[in-house]
């Protein structure tokens, strides 16, 4: 099969996801063949760099050896096996492995990010609930994006997902952001958020943040001191605090997890995307023993918390999230990106000096190029992913950003590539 064989075959048959279809009426669709590095590679021999880790997930690479080996060691001995009432060795050496790692006490196990959303806002509605409150609001940020799912949805604020549906979400309210990464902007944003937080608590649920970068808004950036002062506003008024960290965590923002860089600790943690290297759907909720203890109990009192779903704790998902923390462990990845992020910052520079660009910023391995506030209809974000197939880089727009979230196994020459591309196409649609 060629490209254009398998583009036909999958247009009369696919409904891709974030996409409007009737663009792939001008818009060619990849068909990708094999992918290996950063590299993805289609069925006539082009290639591209996968500069988004396809969807922030491929976080070490595609094809990695070492994850191949322990998938396919896993493979020959358990497949899956039902996660109520039995259990199996991988399982509980991840879990043990992620509260060491969190300095949380308890993991709970779901298949995607928006899941553990879902898990994480109806936990901390239980939790209330059993103990004897009935707490039906949430509470998140201005701009943030936590998933699709109906509870993913209602505490999340981008438009764009979020309008089409709003009569069937669940109530929210949202808090302002700051501005940008300074700490001037982080005070004022939460002496914003007290305001709410002081008027609404006893309603609320809980707060769930992306902290430092809202990703799928537009890669909004903040303070990790604003982070900290959410804490301390929790805290104070006695809400719980969830992190979605689905995007940001497994060393994407220069520590192991984003909380850490503003000394925190919320009482649920979400984590998938780079959990399992991109291999395979798995997410968790971790938590504490307080929230757990707050669910346990004999049946008459009927306070057990009520989720599941058939694939809980796969040992093929969970194999290949031992071996992304087995590479953690054995490379030097966080300091690697450290001097990578730097080698980007300073290569990026010379986007200021393009008149189309409003904004660069960057925190960790995450990057953004914030284009001049173009009219939606002009879709010059598109114009530039386009640019990009063209000289072989994946850089999938957000509306007017364009940015780099590559695998943290890129090399320099790949990152000059990868820039140099997404600078002439930028400078291209400001012509």
């Amino acid at each position: 099969m060629k490209n254009q064989e398998i583009m036909q075959k999958d247009l009369k048959f696919n409904w891709h996801p974030c996409t409007q279809m009737k663009d792939h009426e001008f818009l060619p669709i990849i068909p990708i063949k094999k992918a290996k590095g950063v590299w993805l590679e289609d069925f006539e021999g082009n290639k591209y760099i996968d500069a988004i880790s396809s969807w922030w997930v491929n976080n070490l690479g595609h094809s990695n050896e070492y994850i191949n080996k322990k998938i396919n060691e896993q493979l020959n001995t358990l497949e899956h096996v039902i996660f109520a009432g039995f259990t199996h060795e991988g399982a509980v050496r991840l879990s043990e492995r992620l509260c060491n790692l969190t300095g949380f006490d308890k993991v709970f196990y779901a298949d995607n990010g928006s899941s553990a959303v879902e898990v994480a806002i109806k936990m901390a509605f239980h939790y209330w609930k059993n103990k004897g409150e009935v707490r039906e609001l949430f509470l998140s940020l201005k701009n943030s994006y936590h998933g699709e799912t109906i509870g993913a949805l209602s505490v999340g604020d981008v438009g764009l997902y979020k309008d089409t549906y709003k009569e069937i979400l669940i109530k929210n309210i949202t808090i302002p952001i700051p501005a940008d990464q300074s700490e001037k902007e982080a005070e004022k944003a939460l002496k914003e958020a007290e305001k709410v937080f002081e008027k609404h608590h006893k309603n609320i649920s809980s707060l769930i943040i992306e902290p430092l970068v809202q990703c799928a808004g537009y890669m909004k950036m903040h303070s990790p001191l604003f982070v900290k002062g959410l804490r301390e506003l929790c805290n104070k008024y006695n809400i719980l605090m969830i992190a979605d960290e689905i995007a940001v965590g497994f060393g994407r923002t220069g520590t192991m997890f984003a909380c850490e860089q503003a000394g925190i600790k919320p009482d649920f943690m979400c984590l998938s995307k780079g959990l399992t290297g991109g291999y395979l759907p798995l997410s968790v909720v971790l938590t504490t023993d307080e929230i757990y203890m707050a669910f346990y109990c004999d049946y008459e009192e009927l306070k057990a918390f009520l989720h599941s779903h058939s694939y809980t704790a796969n040992p093929l998902g969970i194999a290949a999230a031992n071996a992304v923390l087995d590479l953690f462990e054995r490379d030097n990845i966080l300091e690697n990106n450290r001097q990578k992020s730097k080698y980007i910052w300073d290569k990026i520079q010379k986007f200021n000096d393009l008149p189309n660009v409003k904004e660069i910023r960057q925190t960790g391995m995450i990057t953004a190029i914030e284009m001049i506030d173009y009219p939606w209809q002009e879709r010059k974000g598109l114009k530039v992913y386009e640019y990009g197939l063209k000289n072989g880089v994946l850089l999938r727009p957000l509306g007017n950003v364009i940015y780099f979230m590559p695998p943290f196994i890129i090399n320099y020459d790949e990152i000059d590539q990868m820039i140099d591309v997404a600078y002439e196409g930028i400078k291209k649609v400001g012509e």
